[in-house]
């Protein structure tokens, strides 16, 4: 009977999977942090043999050379994929044995142009358990195809929609479907239908599988939004292969070091619940508040090389945001401090910053008296905006502060996490900011105008 551990990474969106006979194990697609591999094997007893990975990762630095080192496992990566360390070549139709289970590779081109799938079946009985499908199939949706650039996208668009085509056409509709991406990670098309599928579940539901090719093309094209900048690194650090993290604790920063490393343009982030950073924080310093957004938001923004200092209640806080940050290839960190805020600033003055909802910002909206700022992504502005409002996209606004008009600013976004990263900002740039921390759907309820563009005919939904 075969086993399967979802290891799931839902700051980045993705899953990590271990499968075991009982004696035998295999991982697919680890993430860096491979402490929660080894964990998962020892407390089943089992040793990891071989590892495999669908695609060379853009979205996060994998852990697959680090734990094929540490276990002493064979590493399967695709022939075709250029890389600077030795591997298991593995292409299209190769199988490998682990213990009483069987891998077949299957070429699935489209998120990349080597991707590959993976079948597992019970060796004895060619019972198919699963199709390990990495940024291929994933559950209601497919990967995105445009991360090599416009001259490619559209090739790998059709691409996808072979691939899809060709995992239904030969598994049975009881497979199940274990997707890399899709629960959250850019490097999905849209967003998972379900947190579990089946190949007859996507032969019902999938874009790439219910649609013709031409509109599924057309429509995938239509539904890509922005995706984080950081991945332009993480393919090359996947193929020159990477170490496990260090995870060792940061320089301890004094209060006293904290204003001047501001002064000379480091970033300091404070990781803090965004309703206690904007009740008191140290002047100049950035609200990057810990959770599921917190990785893939300041890897998007942090200016590469640029010393980073975290700010947070506890060490554990500290611990949690390297372990993120390690992940997107953000290992050196120029220090750290924890504690309330007047520990922090030292002989200085907290600075503060206004928090309202939309309908404080009804109240306080007029022409030519405030700037409402709409920080969301291009594909989220489309359908449905604040007649009047300026859209400044968050991964834009470090580079277009010069484009807002000197008068107060009322920052929102969908949800409230990006308003305040913004409105932080702002406010270190000398802006004066109101956060809009509410929902989005809260503006129709506040009375204030809406306007928007229709969705782009045959779209699918966007990450």
């Amino acid at each position: 009977m075969i086993e399967i551990v979802v290891i799931s990474t839902p700051s980045l969106g993705d899953r990590s999977y271990l499968a075991t006979d009982g004696t035998a194990a295999l991982v697919v697609d680890p993430q860096r942090d491979i402490d929660r591999v080894l964990v998962a094997a020892a407390d089943r007893g089992v040793a990891v043999t071989a590892v495999f990975e669908t695609h060379i990762h853009n979205d996060y630095v994998s852990g697959g050379l680090a734990l094929a080192g540490e276990t002493g496992a064979a590493y399967y990566v695709n022939a075709a994929d250029r890389v600077a360390f030795g591997r298991a070549a593995i292409g299209d139709g190769d199988e490998v044995r682990v213990g009483t289970m069987r891998v077949r590779a299957l070429a699935t081109p489209g998120h990349t142009f080597t991707h590959l799938s993976y079948v597992l079946t019970e060796a004895a009985t060619g019972e198919v358990a699963a199709v390990f499908t990495g940024g291929c199939l994933l559950n209601g949706s497919t990967g995105r195809p445009d991360l090599f650039g416009a001259a490619h996208t559209g090739e790998l668009a059709a691409a996808q929609y072979t691939s899809a085509r060709r995992l239904a056409s030969m598994l049975p509709d009881a497979t199940m479907v274990l997707a890399t991406h899709g629960f959250g990670s850019f490097c999905a098309a849209g967003p998972p239908a379900a947190a579990s599928s089946t190949i007859g579940d996507e032969k019902r539901a999938n874009p790439a599988l219910t649609l013709d090719r031409d509109r599924y093309v057309t429509g995938l094209l239509a539904s890509l939004d922005a995706y984080p900048g950081y991945y332009a690194r993480m393919g090359p650090a996947n193929a020159a292969g990477a170490d496990p993290p260090a995870l060792l604790p940061p320089p301890r920063a004094e209060a006293a070091e904290i204003a001047g490393r501001i002064a000379a343009g480091e970033w300091v982030v404070d990781l803090r619940a965004r309703r206690a950073f904007a009740a008191a924080h140290v002047p100049g310093s950035l609200s990057f508040e810990l959770g599921d957004a917190f990785a893939t938001t300041l890897g998007w923004l942090l200016p590469l090389g640029t010393p980073l200092t975290l700010l947070a209640d506890t060490p554990c806080q500290v611990a949690a945001a390297q372990r993120e940050l390690s992940r997107i290839g953000v290992d050196r960190l120029a220090g750290a401090a924890t504690g309330v805020t007047r520990d922090l600033i030292g002989s200085g003055r907290a600075a503060a910053c206004p928090v309202s909802g939309f309908r404080g910002l009804a109240a306080a909206r007029r022409p030519g008296r405030v700037t409402v700022l709409d920080v969301r992504r291009p594909l989220e502005w489309a359908p449905s905006h604040i007649d009047g409002a300026l859209h400044i996209p968050l991964h834009e606004l470090p580079g277009r502060l010069g484009e807002l008009p000197e008068l107060p600013v009322w920052v929102h976004c969908q949800g409230g996490y990006r308003a305040s990263v913004a409105a932080s900002l702002l406010q270190a740039a000398g802006h004066t900011v109101t956060i809009v921390d509410d929902d989005f759907a809260g503006a129709t309820a506040a009375g204030l105008p809406l306007t928007g563009d229709a969705v782009p005919p045959g779209a699918l939904s966007a990450a």
